[in-house]
């Protein structure tokens, strides 16, 4: 074989992977977004119907990858589903639900984790005073930001449980870091009164202007 075609041949190599790898992406984000839009349906007609679970289980443990709220925040373009649990399977389609941190609706303080390079990048954008609409089934949740920090991979603190109620969102930092990021980036927003059901028929939301212990440390809010 000739340099001339040795060259060519590489040529139609380099071209195919790169074809290859753009298809695998695509794939990817054609099926999140698929996930998304499914997922965010379901749960508005679920709620619509005012599908509570019973008392019995209201405090039940869900199983991981299960759909558990919807998370937007208006003023920065953020708005994905909440599932439990923050493995790689987990915050590939939605951002998580930390375990060990209170559920969402309940008191206390909810951790939520996210990719920074995916669903938690409008972070990036976040501000004191941005609301936060965190809805599950039974209600929706308002919350004004207080404060963002950037803390170290094993400071676990801002988890901890609160007498007040927080919610506390988890991403890597820096955002345009190539790599696994070596910090943390932390949201801290506190509930307000919020409406009662923001999927209620003739009703609306309203809309205003990574794992514990150690979920700091690992790769998941990446």
């Amino acid at each position: 074989m000739s340099a001339r075609s040795r060259i060519r041949f590489a040529q139609y190599a380099f071209a195919l992977t790169g074809l290859l790898a753009l298809g695998y992406c695509a794939a990817t984000w054609i099926g999140v977004k698929l996930y998304q839009n499914r997922e965010a349906r379901r749960f508005r007609q679920e709620a619509a119907r005012h599908a509570a679970p019973p008392p019995s289980a209201a405090h039940a443990v869900p199983k991981d990858g299960a759909v558990l709220a919807r998370i937007e925040i208006p003023r920065v373009g953020l708005a994905v589903m909440i599932v439990e649990g923050v493995k790689d399977g987990d915050l590939r389609r939605a951002v998580g639900h930390i375990p060990g941190t209170s559920l969402p609706g309940e008191p206390g303080n909810i951790g939520i984790a996210g990719h920074r390079d995916t669903f938690f990048r409008p972070l990036r954008l976040i501000r004191r005073d941005d609301r936060i609409t965190l809805s599950t089934l039974k209600k929706a949740y308002l919350y004004r930001v207080v404060s963002t920090r950037v803390v170290g991979p094993d400071d676990v603190q801002v988890l901890y449980p609160t007498r007040r109620d927080i919610l506390t969102l988890v991403t890597c930092f820096p955002f345009d870091y190539v790599g696994a990021a070596p910090k943390r980036f932390i949201v801290r927003a506190e509930r307000l009164p919020s409406p009662a059901n923001p999927f209620a028929p003739n009703g609306s939301a309203h809309r205003a202007d990574c794992r514990p212990p150690g979920p700091l440390a690992s790769r998941q809010a990446g």
